[in-house]
């Protein structure tokens, strides 16, 4: 099946589809302008000459039976309910940005994924079978989230040395807690890191696509 994978972010929505080398994504610059049928007409005018069977939606947010639960903080608003398989007219699916990265950066076994960006994305992939989570905003120290630690915020609040710190610290917890084989590190700030905690690997922002085209190999990847 040939497939157009959507990854939306904060700045910029990317699209790629099955069989393009990544090197000839197109993208668009995100933010609060950015609704639902906004970014629909904008991603029907990019993939213009591309060939396309089914959709693939990487949502910057918390996703429930295909849908997004919650509006994004960083996007324009619209997105609860809405109806994208129809607006494009062919079988959609939507998920989480980080879990759709998370499928794509999947090598087997078990493996979390913590998207070290803006905020922290969480997902779990075991024997192919992908888990959405959502562990951002739960309690860690003194009152605060795991995402007030490792989010950007953190990163500026805490300067480069603890918030490392705090990464090797939360990859051990939660490797203990899931008991994963590996942590894969993705999002924007990966590259800050000189050297991976033990256990992970470093992921790429553009397997994203490939989660997209993943989502629909096997009943096993959907969420």
């Amino acid at each position: 099946m040939k497939v157009l994978s959507i990854d939306v972010g904060g700045s910029h929505a990317k699209i790629l589809a099955t069989g393009l080398p990544r090197e000839q994504e197109r993208r668009i610059e995100s933010g609060p302008h950015l609704g639902p049928a906004e970014m629909i007409a904008a991603v029907q005018e990019l993939a213009r000459g591309w060939s396309f069977e089914a959709i693939s939606i990487g949502f910057p947010g918390p996703v429930r039976d295909g849908r997004p639960a919650r509006e994004p903080w960083n996007l324009g608003t619209g997105w609860v309910g809405y109806d994208f398989e129809a607006a494009f007219g062919c079988p959609t699916r939507v998920v989480n940005d980080a879990a759709m990265q998370a499928l794509g950066s999947y090598a087997g076994r078990s493996m979390l994924f913590l998207g070290l960006g803006t905020g922290l994305g969480t997902a779990l992939v075991a024997s192919g079978l992908l888990v959405p989570l959502e562990l951002a905003h739960l309690p860690y120290r003194k009152g605060r989230s795991y995402e007030d630690y490792l989010g950007e915020h953190g990163l500026e609040r805490r300067g480069k040395r603890k918030w490392r710190h705090s990464v090797v610290d939360v990859t051990r917890r939660l490797t203990d807690a899931f008991l994963v084989e590996e942590i894969v590190l993705g999002g924007g700030n990966v590259r800050l890191l000189e050297e991976l905690p033990p256990g992970c690997r470093r992921g790429d922002n553009a397997d994203a696509f490939d989660g997209g085209f993943r989502l629909w190999e096997q009943d096993a990847s959907r969420p």
